[in-house]
């Protein structure tokens, strides 16, 4: 059975593989849906990537458990050297004594020492030295570790729930749009879209570019629907949704663009699978022109489509 798009395929698979599963590639945060096997349990090398694109709710609770868990563990070993090392004007009762070497140990750890408690004698001196040091490198490491999540560049687009098929000059096109959420300024912005679809005859995924109407524009400022032209050299030419359904088509796009804050180049991505390319419809605008003469972007209106009347394909 002949495949219903038109135009070469890739002979490449854009990394996301030939035998990909029945789930989509890349899902509408951008991330893959790609499982991988054999790697080892613990990876050294992966910790700070994991430390670095966690979650913020993650990566905090995690430094106020390891400040908590390295604190509990000094204080037991301070129990265990015994407390009549210690000059203190706490209670002898166990948790009394407990709670001394719990607060000592985070004195120590974070080197403030309010001189409420203090070592006496060459092992509880040596170890109080030693979680001093281990303080000074913990935190070197946590401040490190901020800096990172605080200056990595990330992109905030938005991009439209859905895609659409509507008129277009005269034809129809293929349209998705996308804001940016942040007041930063991003130029030389860049999109490219895939189509990737499974090959009726072979049962493996097949990818092929889809020219646009512009794949560049150099600001960014406001919003940008991105258009494929639905035309004679369109592998969607005389396609249906349904055609797209049965092929289970995905639209994957990938957004380049310069962050004129960092100085740096960022990149954003998502995919639109066939049952989110609703045909008939167009997006209503979004950007007014002011009395006072300013241009006003409503972002609550990325996803406000209008019917077209011109039915499903």
């Amino acid at each position: 059975m002949a495949s219903p798009f038109r135009g070469p395929s890739l002979p490449d698979d854009l990394g996301l593989g030939l035998q990909a599963g029945s789930r989509r590639g890349v899902n509408k945060d951008g991330s893959f849906n790609v499982r991988r096997l054999g790697l080892p349990r613990f990876r050294a090398y992966d910790l700070y990537h994991h430390l670095i694109t966690m979650g913020w709710g993650p990566f905090l609770g995690l430094l106020f458990l390891a400040f908590l868990v390295t604190n509990a563990l000094f204080a037991l070993v301070y129990l265990g050297i015994g407390m009549e090392h210690f000059i203190r004007l706490g209670g002898m009762t166990l948790s009394g004594r407990l709670e001394d070497a719990f607060f000592f140990s985070a004195q120590t750890l974070t080197t403030v020492g309010y001189g409420q408690i203090s070592p006496r004698g060459t092992l509880a001196s040596s170890v109080a030295a030693l979680e001093s040091l281990l303080g000074l490198l913990s935190f070197a490491l946590a401040t490190g570790l901020l800096y990172g999540r605080f200056s990595r560049p990330q992109a905030c687009m938005r991009f439209s729930t859905r895609a659409v098929v509507a008129p277009y000059r005269q034809i129809t096109g293929f349209m998705f749009r996308l804001v940016n959420m942040r007041s930063n300024q991003l130029i030389e912005v860049e999109a490219t879209v895939s189509l990737s679809f499974e090959d009726p005859g072979s049962g493996l995924r097949r990818y092929t570019l889809l020219p646009l109407e512009r794949s560049k524009i150099h600001l960014f400022p406001s919003s940008w629907t991105v258009v494929h032209p639905i035309d004679g050299e369109s592998p969607l030419q005389g396609l249906t949704a349904e055609d797209l359904r049965r092929a289970k088509a995905e639209f994957i796009v990938l957004i380049k663009a310069f962050d004129d804050t960092f100085s740096q180049t960022i990149y954003a991505r998502t995919s639109y699978t066939a049952e989110e390319v609703q045909w008939g419809a167009r997006f209503k605008p979004m950007i007014f022109a002011t009395a006072d003469g300013m241009t006003e972007l409503d972002v609550g209106r990325l996803d406000a489509l209008e019917d077209t009347g011109a039915g499903p394909g």
